[in-house]
């Protein structure tokens, strides 16, 4: 009998491409991982990895384990969310990849609902940006992901995830409360006049900042970089104290004040939010508290009633 702990060692080389990726990602030692694989080697009894200079492929035998593999792994998937739909109560453990924005908007009232309503869940929460979330959710490292789309930026897919919509989210252009900063910053009616401005985008690669880039593009400049960060509570803290612009998504003032000017966009555009689940996971009874958790926080957030509970947002 092949052994499934080091079959799955055979997906997850396949998936990641190294050795020392599938160590870093279950928290093995390379030397751990090697072991197990030549293990599996001798269980198979042919060859399943050839050295190809300094790298390892998979013969067409062990591509022929990894695909039943997969299939093996989601008929795990869909027997463990059966076990757990026997039992009266819900419970189990749920894994969520979150990005910052709905971190921060949403998971608080969410982990709190929860904790309420299904005391035996456990959630175990990891701020990860929502591209790398998206992935590490189709390998198995996550059970959720929550994701953001951009206008015109369709986010990555990958077979066998279930999307399902949370949340829209308008953009606008942010900017220092008035009398805050140089003036140039009080004259800005529109993103066209924003043009000669210090801004602070997300480093290079992120879908907000290529997606911002092309907002400023098409308003006729190109805007004066001269701060990232991917956080976006720094931005907010550069713009309030007059040192830069920005364009931000209406999810980051969720239950804050902040001492921002807002300034409406062209086409009134809006960024998606969705979660994202393994198909073969979807009927685990803690997958779908989670889901419904999310989707009545957010439902509150869009009537604004989330937003009269926590605070008034900023001015406009």
């Amino acid at each position: 009998m092949l052994e499934m702990k080091r079959l799955r060692l055979l997906w997850e080389l396949d998936t990641r491409g190294t050795v020392a990726a599938v160590a870093e990602a279950l928290n093995y030692s390379p030397s751990a991982i090697s072991q197990q694989l030549a293990l599996l080697e001798r269980e198979a009894g042919v060859p399943l990895l050839r050295r190809s200079g300094r790298t390892l492929e998979l013969t067409p035998a062990a591509q022929v384990l990894v695909a039943e593999t997969h299939d093996l792994l989601a008929g795990l998937e869909r027997a463990e969310a059966a076990l757990h739909r026997a039992h009266a109560e819900v419970g189990g453990t749920v894994r969520i990849a979150v990005f910052q924005t709905a971190l921060l908007a949403l998971m608080p009232q969410v982990l709190g609902r929860l904790r309420d309503t299904h005391p035996r869940l456990r959630v175990e929460m990891v701020q990860h940006e929502p591209e790398a979330g998206l992935e590490e959710t189709w390998t198995r490292r996550f059970d959720l992901v929550i994701a953001e789309q951009y206008p015109g930026h369709a986010a990555p897919r990958f077979s066998g995830l279930d999307r399902q919509p949370l949340i829209t989210d308008r953009i606008r252009l942010g900017l220092p409360a008035p009398g805050v900063g140089s003036g140039a910053f009080d004259a800005v009616r529109r993103l066209a006049d924003a043009a000669e401005l210090p801004w602070v985008l997300e480093p290079e690669g992120a879908a907000s900042r290529h997606w911002a880039l092309q907002a400023c593009r098409s308003a006729g400049f190109e805007p004066d970089v001269r701060y990232e960060t991917a956080d976006l509570q720094a931005q907010v803290r550069l713009i309030e104290t007059g040192n830069a612009v920005a364009l931000l998504p209406d999810l980051l003032h969720a239950g804050t004040t902040r001492a921002l000017r807002l300034i409406e966009l062209a086409g009134d555009p809006e960024r998606s939010v969705f979660t994202a689940a393994r198909a073969s996971a979807e009927g685990h009874p803690g997958l779908v508290a989670v889901r419904a958790a999310l989707r009545a926080e957010a439902a509150l957030l869009e009537s604004g009633e989330a937003g009269a509970r926590r605070g008034p947002r900023p001015p406009r």
